[in-house]
């Protein structure tokens, strides 16, 4: 829960920096120079290209959350015990271990979002959050065919 007030409020925050960014753009737009003309614009269109990302990330939060909950009410999670630093984060040489038990299934069966998901979970536990996130959004992607 208090993640979901911290993504709010820093969305809101978002809201109200593009409002006066816009503003002072379209000031420097009417202005009629050049220069101002020009940075009007990229006033413009960097904070839009910010905006996109963000929610573009929140709705990839969102969709991963579900994607879970849903694993998780049919007792697929990975129950696997591994050493958990006081941190919360998995130690990362237990995380590697379990990583190609997770991997090998995936190959085994490449259309199952559910391996996907827990490669995702495994990639992460290894420190890898490139990867971690590209096997969650195959997972979603093929639940998301599976319905």
């Amino acid at each position: 829960m208090k993640v979901r007030i911290g993504v709010a409020v820093i969305a809101l925050a978002l809201v109200l920096y593009l409002s006066v960014v816009a503003l002072e753009a379209i000031a420097l737009l009417r202005s009629g120079q050049p220069v101002g003309v020009a940075m009007g614009v990229a006033m413009l269109v960097l904070p839009a290209i910010a905006a996109w990302a963000i929610a573009r990330e929140l709705w990839f939060g969102a969709r991963a959350e579900q994607v879970g909950a849903r694993l998780e009410r049919e007792g697929a999670l990975p129950t696997d015990e591994v050493a958990v630093r006081p941190s919360g984060r998995i130690v990362q040489a237990d995380g590697d271990a379990v990583f190609p038990r997770y991997r090998a299934v995936v190959e085994a069966h490449p259309d199952d979002w559910r391996a996907w998901y827990r490669l995702g979970l495994a990639y992460d536990a290894a420190g890898d959050r490139r990867r971690a996130r590209a096997a969650i959004r195959e997972s979603i992607t093929l639940e998301k065919r599976a319905r």
